[in-house]
């Protein structure tokens, strides 16, 4: 298997996987507990890395929602807890997810094995969150499943950096992507964008050019490994999808 090859296949299991805490009901509660909506959270769970930063800063980085959801949800956190309180929470939280989905996986210590050189391998330039994550350190006595969800974590925010540099190049707008995507105006309005929307129809050619330029950004990180090693890193990922739908291991 190619890294381009790799990268593509892994990528729809990367990005439910390392986002998968931020929607986890126990997240959310923890969320709630500090004072932060749902939305605030996943705004702030994100852009809160970058430290005390604009509004405008934060809806760059992460580009792919609308501008004024992003100033909803930012304005909203930094009211009630620092960024850095915030980004220390959904670090908490996404190690949290890891034991509580992950710990029964025995594979989980040749998924640390397998991604790891891909997360630190991988060219952060462009890619502000996923730089700022990557440099967060994980607790030195982390548990092996809460270390394999922070891999997760930094895969997800490696592949939207990437994604994101493919719809600029594209000549798209972000809200384009989204329109020309499988979930088309309903995940547009849930991110934020209002309408009147243009036709999908000539967006469509142009989303399938930035998927295969991100797979291509992506595929950087890949060739760390060896063929048979990005094959099994990608049957793995798919292995662990499938698993999300059965009872987590230490939850509630």
């Amino acid at each position: 298997m190619t890294p381009e090859q790799a990268a593509g296949a892994a990528k729809p299991s990367v990005l439910k996987l390392g986002s998968a805490f931020v929607e986890c009901p126990r997240t959310l509660r923890r969320a709630r507990q500090m004072g932060l909506s749902g939305w605030a959270f996943f705004v702030a769970g994100r852009g809160a890395v970058l430290g005390d930063v604009r509004t405008e800063t934060v809806a760059a980085a992460i580009g792919i929602l609308a501008p004024e959801a992003v100033a909803d949800g930012w304005e909203a956190a930094v009211r009630v807890a620092t960024p850095s309180e915030v980004a220390r929470v959904s670090r908490a939280e996404c190690c949290r997810w890891g034991i509580d989905y992950l710990a029964g996986t025995k594979q989980v210590g040749r998924l640390i094995e397998l991604v790891e050189p891909v997360v630190g391998s991988a060219d952060a330039a462009g890619m502000p969150l996923f730089a700022a994550w990557r440099a967060m350190p994980v607790p030195a006595d982390a548990a092996p499943a809460a270390r394999a969800a922070v891999l997760l974590h930094l895969l997800f925010e490696y592949y939207s950096g990437a994604g994101l540099m493919a719809v600029r190049a594209a000549g798209m707008a972000p809200m384009e992507i989204i329109l020309a995507g499988p979930e088309g105006e309903s995940l547009a309005v849930t991110y934020g964008w209002s309408p009147p929307y243009p036709p999908v129809g000539p967006l469509v050619r142009r989303r399938l050019w930035a998927e295969s330029v991100t797979d291509r950004i992506v595929a950087q990180a890949f060739t760390v490994l060896e063929p048979a090693e990005r094959a099994e890193l990608t049957a793995l990922l798919g292995t662990l999808l499938r698993g999300l739908a059965m009872t987590p291991a230490g939850a509630e």
